[in-house]
Protein backbone atom coordinates (compact mmCIF):
# COMPACT_ATOMS: atom_id res chain seq x y z
CA UNK A 1 0.00 0.00 0.00
CA UNK A 2 1.30 3.45 -0.92
CA UNK A 3 2.20 5.83 1.88
CA UNK A 4 0.55 9.23 1.86
CA UNK A 5 1.73 12.38 3.55
CA UNK A 6 -0.18 15.59 4.02
CA UNK A 7 1.34 19.04 4.00
CA UNK A 8 -0.72 21.90 5.37
CA UNK A 9 -0.88 24.82 2.94
CA UNK A 10 -2.34 28.26 3.18
CA UNK A 11 -5.67 28.66 1.35
CA UNK A 12 -4.17 31.92 0.00
CA UNK A 13 -0.96 30.29 -1.22
CA UNK A 14 -1.67 31.17 -4.85
CA UNK A 15 -3.66 34.36 -4.38
CA UNK A 16 -1.41 36.27 -1.97
CA UNK A 17 1.38 38.18 -3.70
CA UNK A 18 3.24 40.17 -1.05
CA UNK A 19 3.85 43.81 -1.94
CA UNK A 20 2.00 47.00 -2.74
CA UNK A 21 -0.90 47.00 -5.18
CA UNK A 22 -3.42 49.44 -6.60
CA UNK A 23 -2.89 53.19 -6.48
CA UNK A 24 0.72 54.24 -6.94
CA UNK A 25 2.63 57.14 -5.50
CA UNK A 26 0.70 57.22 -2.21
CA UNK A 27 1.12 55.51 1.12
CA UNK A 28 -1.02 52.37 1.16
CA UNK A 29 -4.36 53.15 2.80
CA UNK A 30 -5.18 49.49 3.50
CA UNK A 31 -3.04 46.66 4.82
CA UNK A 32 -4.14 43.05 4.29
CA UNK A 33 -2.15 40.44 6.19
CA UNK A 34 -2.84 36.72 6.25
CA UNK A 35 -2.08 35.21 9.65
CA UNK A 36 -0.69 31.67 9.44
CA UNK A 37 0.04 28.80 11.82
CA UNK A 38 -2.76 29.25 14.34
CA UNK A 39 -4.97 26.91 16.33
CA UNK A 40 -8.72 27.49 16.04
CA UNK A 41 -11.19 25.41 18.02
CA UNK A 42 -14.94 25.95 17.91
CA UNK A 43 -16.62 25.15 21.22
CA UNK A 44 -20.37 24.59 21.42
CA UNK A 45 -22.41 23.80 24.50
CA UNK A 46 -24.57 20.72 24.44
CA UNK A 47 -28.29 21.37 24.81
CA UNK A 48 -29.09 22.86 28.18
CA UNK A 49 -25.45 22.91 29.30
CA UNK A 50 -24.46 26.47 28.45
CA UNK A 51 -23.90 27.41 32.09
CA UNK A 52 -21.75 24.35 32.75
CA UNK A 53 -19.62 25.08 29.69
CA UNK A 54 -19.22 28.68 30.80
CA UNK A 55 -17.93 27.58 34.22
CA UNK A 56 -15.50 25.08 32.71
CA UNK A 57 -14.23 27.62 30.20
CA UNK A 58 -13.72 30.28 32.89
CA UNK A 59 -11.72 27.80 34.93
CA UNK A 60 -9.59 27.02 31.88
CA UNK A 61 -9.00 30.55 30.58
CA UNK A 62 -9.42 32.69 33.68
CA UNK A 63 -12.06 34.96 32.08
CA UNK A 64 -15.76 34.72 31.36
CA UNK A 65 -16.41 33.53 27.83
CA UNK A 66 -18.23 35.98 25.54
CA UNK A 67 -22.02 35.67 25.78
CA UNK A 68 -22.61 38.43 23.21
CA UNK A 69 -20.94 39.42 19.93
CA UNK A 70 -17.46 40.30 21.19
CA UNK A 71 -13.92 38.97 21.44
CA UNK A 72 -12.20 38.51 24.80
CA UNK A 73 -8.42 38.50 25.08
CA UNK A 74 -6.66 36.22 27.56
CA UNK A 75 -2.94 35.94 28.19
CA UNK A 76 -2.49 33.35 25.45
CA UNK A 77 -5.72 33.12 23.45
CA UNK A 78 -8.60 35.07 21.97
CA UNK A 79 -12.14 33.88 22.70
CA UNK A 80 -14.51 34.97 19.94
CA UNK A 81 -18.30 34.75 20.16
CA UNK A 82 -19.74 32.73 17.27
CA UNK A 83 -23.36 32.28 18.35
CA UNK A 84 -25.48 31.51 21.43
CA UNK A 85 -23.53 29.21 23.78
CA UNK A 86 -20.64 28.85 21.36
CA UNK A 87 -17.30 30.51 20.75
CA UNK A 88 -13.96 30.13 19.00
CA UNK A 89 -10.65 29.68 20.78
CA UNK A 90 -7.89 31.27 18.69
CA UNK A 91 -4.33 30.62 19.81
CA UNK A 92 -0.94 29.40 18.64
CA UNK A 93 1.77 27.08 19.79
CA UNK A 94 -0.58 24.20 20.50
CA UNK A 95 -1.40 25.28 24.07
CA UNK A 96 -5.12 25.45 23.31
CA UNK A 97 -5.24 22.85 20.53
CA UNK A 98 -7.88 20.14 20.35
CA UNK A 99 -6.07 17.56 22.48
CA UNK A 100 -5.52 20.01 25.33
CA UNK A 101 -9.02 21.50 25.36
CA UNK A 102 -11.12 18.36 24.99
CA UNK A 103 -10.53 17.03 28.52
CA UNK A 104 -11.18 20.45 30.10
CA UNK A 105 -14.38 21.54 28.38
CA UNK A 106 -17.74 19.81 28.49
CA UNK A 107 -19.12 20.92 25.12
CA UNK A 108 -18.73 19.71 21.59
CA UNK A 109 -15.38 20.74 20.10
CA UNK A 110 -14.45 21.07 16.44
CA UNK A 111 -10.94 21.76 15.15
CA UNK A 112 -11.19 24.51 12.54
CA UNK A 113 -7.47 25.29 12.30
CA UNK A 114 -7.16 24.29 8.66
CA UNK A 115 -10.76 25.02 7.70
CA UNK A 116 -10.50 28.80 8.01
CA UNK A 117 -8.25 31.58 6.82
CA UNK A 118 -7.41 34.42 9.19
CA UNK A 119 -6.90 37.89 7.70
CA UNK A 120 -5.95 41.11 9.51
CA UNK A 121 -7.13 44.38 7.97
CA UNK A 122 -5.86 47.81 8.99
CA UNK A 123 -4.90 51.20 7.64
CA UNK A 124 -6.39 54.67 7.29
CA UNK A 125 -8.88 53.44 4.67
CA UNK A 126 -9.68 50.06 6.21
CA UNK A 127 -13.17 51.08 7.35
CA UNK A 128 -13.93 52.70 3.99
CA UNK A 129 -12.91 49.55 2.15
CA UNK A 130 -14.89 47.29 4.48
CA UNK A 131 -17.97 49.51 4.07
CA UNK A 132 -18.07 48.45 0.43
CA UNK A 133 -18.42 44.81 1.43
CA UNK A 134 -20.35 44.80 4.72
CA UNK A 135 -23.43 46.52 6.13
CA UNK A 136 -22.00 46.67 9.67
CA UNK A 137 -21.31 50.10 11.15
CA UNK A 138 -17.59 49.94 11.96
CA UNK A 139 -17.29 53.41 13.50
CA UNK A 140 -15.46 53.31 16.82
CA UNK A 141 -18.62 54.31 18.71
CA UNK A 142 -20.57 51.39 17.25
CA UNK A 143 -17.77 48.83 16.89
CA UNK A 144 -15.16 49.42 19.61
CA UNK A 145 -12.12 47.28 20.36
CA UNK A 146 -13.37 43.80 21.23
CA UNK A 147 -16.61 44.03 19.25
CA UNK A 148 -17.39 41.02 17.05
CA UNK A 149 -19.97 39.90 14.51
CA UNK A 150 -20.93 36.76 12.66
CA UNK A 151 -21.82 38.36 9.36
CA UNK A 152 -21.23 38.27 5.61
CA UNK A 153 -18.91 40.15 3.29
CA UNK A 154 -19.72 40.12 -0.39
CA UNK A 155 -22.15 37.21 0.23
CA UNK A 156 -19.45 35.24 2.06
CA UNK A 157 -19.94 34.20 5.70
CA UNK A 158 -17.24 35.53 8.01
CA UNK A 159 -16.52 36.13 11.66
CA UNK A 160 -15.29 39.71 12.08
CA UNK A 161 -13.90 41.34 15.20
CA UNK A 162 -11.91 44.41 16.14
CA UNK A 163 -8.53 43.78 17.70
CA UNK A 164 -6.26 46.18 19.53
CA UNK A 165 -5.28 49.31 17.62
CA UNK A 166 -1.93 49.58 15.86
CA UNK A 167 0.81 51.68 17.51
CA UNK A 168 -0.12 54.53 15.16
CA UNK A 169 -3.70 54.46 16.44
CA UNK A 170 -5.24 52.87 13.34
CA UNK A 171 -7.97 50.30 13.99
CA UNK A 172 -7.30 46.64 13.30
CA UNK A 173 -10.07 44.33 12.07
CA UNK A 174 -9.67 40.56 11.94
CA UNK A 175 -11.76 38.11 10.01
CA UNK A 176 -12.12 34.36 9.77
CA UNK A 177 -13.42 32.95 6.51
CA UNK A 178 -13.88 29.38 5.34
CA UNK A 179 -10.79 28.23 3.46
CA UNK A 180 -12.77 27.35 0.35
CA UNK A 181 -13.97 30.97 0.02
CA UNK A 182 -10.77 32.69 1.17
CA UNK A 183 -9.22 33.21 -2.25
CA UNK A 184 -12.38 34.72 -3.71
CA UNK A 185 -12.82 37.10 -0.77
CA UNK A 186 -9.14 38.05 -0.87
CA UNK A 187 -9.43 39.14 -4.51
CA UNK A 188 -12.62 41.03 -3.69
CA UNK A 189 -10.88 42.93 -0.90
CA UNK A 190 -7.89 43.67 -3.14
CA UNK A 191 -10.21 45.13 -5.77
CA UNK A 192 -12.11 47.16 -3.16
CA UNK A 193 -8.88 48.55 -1.67
CA UNK A 194 -7.08 49.24 -4.94
CA UNK A 195 -8.06 52.90 -5.19
CA UNK A 196 -6.46 53.59 -1.79
CA UNK A 197 -3.32 51.56 -2.34
CA UNK A 198 -3.03 48.23 -0.53
CA UNK A 199 -0.06 46.50 1.11
CA UNK A 200 -0.28 42.72 1.33
CA UNK A 201 1.72 40.07 3.12
CA UNK A 202 1.57 37.28 5.65
CA UNK A 203 2.67 36.86 9.24
CA UNK A 204 3.00 34.25 11.96
CA UNK A 205 1.83 36.77 14.58
CA UNK A 206 -1.63 37.97 15.59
Amino acid sequence: MADFSWTARSPLEHALVAGTHGARGVEAGVSLTEIRNFDLIQVMARRGQGAELGKAAKARFGVAVPDAPKAVQTSDATLIWSGPDQFFVLSKGGKHAMLTLAPALSGSLSDQSHARALISISGAKARTMLAKLSSIDLHSDAFPVGAAAATSMDHTSVTLWRGGDRPDGQAVFNLLVFATFAESLWHTMLDSAAEYGVATGHSEEF
